[in-house]
């Protein structure tokens, strides 16, 4: 069996996310103490008993989704539920890019909070509160979206983002495109078009200054030889931890090519996807993209016995 871990992103966030485990393991319990301690401000408590508002703001979503992913991960291999050896591949879904890196043990914890405070900080920033944000597209090919954009750009700046799975894409832009869209998806013939939990239009140009803000101090930082293939948003391909640097600048204001690195390990031999942290977005994705692939998601203790049904030992 090939086995792939996958890492969730941005808008997977939810009140009392990683409670269960913070209780439950001690390993769990001292990611999120190290959390609060590296940022100096007690992100916890929004997470696990705060307001979904507060939580959804990226300064805040981006370093918390990827706390409750380690605390997750941590968790299982202190109860050695996954022979660690079987996996052969990890990806994450663009902030899910830093706890796939802490999985392949190319980066500590504390530096990739550190670069997630960099980046969250500087996205958030890239343009006020409310003037950006993003949609999921439902329902409509690449090419249809593309024509689909083409025909409201008058309404502001609007591209593709996501590229999550056959039908389902992600725009991203100017607030002002994004409502059009919303508001008259009937009359524009998408079948639903959804805005997503997130306070900034991410994945296109218009957040450059945020990814002029992490190449600055992203070369002060270290990446250790991937342990497991590592697939990159900005290609769908795997690359090494020479190229990582300079591909986790260029992923802010790129496509993430989601589908594809999901069909690119089909091709390399993963038959196996469990997806670690808040949420199940991953696993529906890879199971829209191939139905016949083993998929399982960990997102509360109780998940854990999902673990059982397949033989990961």
């Amino acid at each position: 069996m090939s086995l792939a871990l996958l890492f969730p992103g941005q808008g997977s966030q939810f009140i009392g996310m990683g409670k269960d485990f913070s209780s439950r393991f001690t390993v769990a319990n001292q990611v999120f103490s190290d959390l609060d301690q590296i940022l100096g401000r007690p992100l916890t408590k929004i997470m696990f008993d705060g307001n979904i508002d507060e939580l959804t703001l990226t300064t805040n979503s981006q370093p918390a989704i990827m706390a409750v992913s380690s605390a997750i991960l941590e968790s299982i291999k202190s109860e050695n539920l996954i022979d660690f050896d079987s996996i052969k591949a990890v990806a994450g879904h663009s902030l899910g890019e830093y706890s796939a890196l802490y999985a392949a043990n190319s980066i500590s914890f504390s530096s990739s909070i550190q670069l997630l405070e960099v980046r969250s900080r500087a996205m958030q920033e890239s343009m006020p509160i409310g003037t950006g944000g993003m949609a999921a597209i439902i329902g409509k090919s690449m090419l249809e979206v593309e024509d689909l954009l083409n025909s409201i750009k008058d309404y502001g700046r609007i591209s593709i983002a996501n590229d999550n799975a056959e039908n389902q894409i992600v725009v991203s832009g100017e607030m002002s495109a994004i409502n059009h869209l919303c508001d008259n998806s009937k009359e524009l013939g998408v079948k639903r078009a959804l805005k997503l939990p997130v306070s900034a239009p991410f994945h296109c140009g218009l957040i450059q200054s945020a990814s002029e803000e992490l190449s600055k101090v992203i070369n002060k930082y270290e990446f250790d030889e991937f342990k497991y293939d590592f697939y990159s948003n900005v290609t769908s391909e795997k690359c090494s931890n020479i190229e990582i640097p300079y591909l986790l600048v260029k992923q802010i204001v790129s496509r993430v090519r989601w589908r594809e690195i999901i069909e690119n390990m089909i091709k390399n031999g993963i038959s196996t996807f469990i997806e670690v942290g808040p949420g199940n977005v991953l696993s529906n994705l890879v199971k829209r993209i191939n139905k016949s692939s083993n998929t399982l998601s960990i997102s509360k203790v109780e998940d854990l016995e999902k673990l059982n049904t397949i033989d990961l030992r």
